[in-house]
């Protein structure tokens, strides 16, 4: 065995593309922006045609994401919300997908106001209890799609027992893994049959670029979900396929900093007088701490807090110095948003309010700035 097959995930994620140009010995990944490719004859190719079926930077990184996660095939989309569309293609008109109810709002949306249409239909269940999501199922149920932990409240769902679940029924187990990162998480190593980032998150970690990932474990699904992606041609561009390469050299430590700070920003606010609640697994009192250290190896950078009035709320977010009132997650610098309004708006008030998403929820993707100048920001704002 190569010592190249022997080395950790950390390792492997800083040797990211270290050798592929031979020609030039080059340490960084080129960039082809090329859209299409010479033919060295009538029927002979380079492997490369044109730039949306296949480009070698994004070939790059798409093994890389593979290997990442223990995929047979990774897949690298324009966005998020591209990934999960192309994804969503796969199923047909009179389908039903078991969805988790603490999920991105985006997600919601594109099923229940693009999909819906075409006659797919969900149903969303609280998937950190394996018995609710089971009575979910129904005949024509034909995958369960789970963010674990959730968005914005944190949840944590069994991905083991709820791969078993699956199994029994044939159905696809399809988990997002965007808050954990492989660095923290493998859901394919613990039963899914796909896994889903926004890549503009952790994997980018710098507020720079917009991207999105699917990782088929099997082959089979891998080239369904490729054929659906050349198809409908959402793919990510040379230049931000380079710039996620880059960027994952750095997620390990990168990674290891968010869990550190916020686990310290969700013991501070805890015992903070302004604040009802905090929802961060790193918690123990959170119901799902003891699972979380069992399937993953740490408890990420997002957290949300529950403050005592809306008006509280608001009064943070104007004042934040350090922090920003900003959209998104998963960066270098320390974001906050308010989610019944901004990520969780076009879900209905009411089903906002009966899940707890209601205008006194702040959402805070913890940075890696100094813990010490974070907890200082929010001591002012709450002030």
């Amino acid at each position: 065995m190569k010592q190249k097959d022997r080395l950790t995930l950390e390792s492997k994620l800083v040797q990211l593309g270290v050798g592929c140009d031979e020609r030039t010995g080059a340490i960084s990944v080129p960039i082809y922006p090329s859209a299409t490719y010479r033919h060295p004859a009538v029927g002979e190719s380079t492997g490369y045609d044109y730039t949306r079926s296949g480009n070698p930077t994004r070939q790059i990184l798409e093994e890389g994401l593979a290997e990442l996660e223990g995929g047979s095939r990774a897949l690298a989309f324009s966005s998020g919300m591209a990934a999960l569309t192309t994804l969503f293609l796969h199923f047909s008109s009179g389908d039903h997908l078991v969805v988790s109810q603490d999920l991105y709002g985006g997600t919601y949306r594109v099923l229940e106001q693009v999909f819906a249409k075409l006659g797919l239909c969900a149903a969303y269940v609280d998937t950190s209890d394996t018995a609710a999501v089971e009575a979910a199922f129904t005949p024509a149920t034909k995958a369960l799609l789970v963010e674990t932990p959730g968005n914005p409240l944190l949840g944590v769902a069994d991905i083991a027992a709820l791969s078993e679940l699956c199994r029994q029924r044939g159905l696809l187990l399809i988990v997002d893994n965007t808050f954990l990162t492989p660095i923290l998480q493998r859901p394919l190593a613990l039963g899914a049959d796909v896994v889903i980032h926004s890549g503009t998150k952790y994997l980018s970690g710098h507020n720079d670029l917009c991207s999105g990932v699917l990782i088929a474990r099997e082959p089979e699904l891998g080239e369904r979900l490729y054929f659906l992606q050349n198809s409908t041609g959402a793919v990510l561009s040379p230049q931000d396929c380079w710039l996620l390469i880059r960027s994952l050299k750095t997620l390990a430590l990168r990674m290891e900093r968010h869990c550190r700070n916020a686990l310290q920003v969700a013991s501070w606010l805890q015992a903070h007088p302004r604040v009802a609640a905090v929802y961060y697994p790193g918690l123990p009192e959170h119901p799902g701490h003891l699972l979380s250290r069992r399937q993953a190896q740490g408890f990420g950078g997002m957290l949300s807090f529950r403050v005592e009035s809306p008006d509280l709320a608001r009064q943070v977010l104007k004042r934040l110095q350090l922090i920003s009132f900003a959209e998104s997650l998963g960066g270098v610098e320390s974001l906050m948003t308010l989610p019944a309004v901004q990520t969780h708006g076009d879900i209905p008030e009411a089903e906002r309010l009966r899940l707890g998403i209601c205008e006194s929820l702040l959402r805070l993707s913890v940075g890696i700035e100094s813990s010490e100048d974070i907890l200082a920001d929010l001591e002012q704002a709450l002030a």
